[in-house]
């Protein structure tokens, strides 16, 4: 392996994944691909290429999976530079209606997975004295109807941000998160028209985001030249968080 910069992206085999995972490609880093889809996520680094990415199947609310994923990346690449957790899964309903399996399942994936991620890398990043993790949050932290078990999830993951900040900082790891909004992603493109459009227009904008979007702020994150900004969230949400209903 060369001395070219390493990225982990979990959930990278569609979506919002997959444009951060082909972006930070596109910025010179080589990408290790994390997803349950071996398929798609297979398929994404063979289009990518041999030289530039590598697919890698983990389960990320498990603790063995992720300790043999950072294993491997400890033998093959000798680093870690910049680690993307964006997997994550929605199983929405109202709490009276939410049975407790729907609630745990999203809370192992969506915060218990984040952590497992960020605590193999934050051993690699500080003995090697760098790094950048960027959490995938979401708007809904602040709080979506049929949503008690994601945006408990979200929440989780914006204070344990903010927490790694503080941790890792005099080891020059910086560690921000960033909470999309409504973005245009096979999910959303799975909504009825009229609810997709009762959506767009509670935007500020009167759009939906892309996932080019999030990329483009990974990537701005990610920049050796980005420094000094760690512990803060930048929501990507066309000015939903501001609370504002036109």
């Amino acid at each position: 392996m060369d001395n070219r910069k390493t990225a982990i992206v979990t959930g990278a085999a569609k979506g919002i994944g997959k444009a951060i995972a082909e972006r930070l490609s596109g910025d010179g880093f080589f990408i290790i691909i994390v997803d349950v889809d071996a398929e798609n996520g297979s398929k994404l680094a063979g289009n990518m290429g041999n030289e530039k990415a590598s697919f890698y199947k983990c389960n990320i609310q498990s603790e063995n999976e992720v300790a043999g994923l950072f294993a491997y990346i400890l033998k093959e690449y000798k680093k870690l530079d910049v680690l993307v957790n964006n997997a994550g899964i929605i199983k929405d309903n109202l709490i009276h209606k939410m049975p407790l399996d729907d609630f745990e399942s999203v809370i192992d994936v969506n915060l218990k997975g984040t952590w497992l991620m960020c605590r193999e890398a934050a051993k690699i990043m500080r003995e090697q004295k760098s790094g950048r993790i960027i959490n995938i949050s979401s708007r809904a932290w602040l709080g979506n109807a049929g949503q008690s078990n994601y945006s408990a999830s979200k929440a989780g993951i914006i204070g344990l941000t903010r927490v790694l900040a503080l941790e890792l900082g005099k080891y020059n790891v910086l560690v921000n998160a960033i909470a999309p909004g409504l973005i245009d992603t096979p999910l959303t493109q799975a909504l009825t028209e009229d609810v997709r459009n009762k959506l767009i227009q509670a935007q500020p904008t009167k759009t939906m985001g892309k996932p080019e979007d999030i990329a483009n702020a990974v990537s701005f994150l990610a920049d050796e030249k980005t420094q000094f900004i760690t512990g803060q969230t930048i929501y990507i949400d066309g000015g939903k968080s501001i609370g504002a209903n036109f």
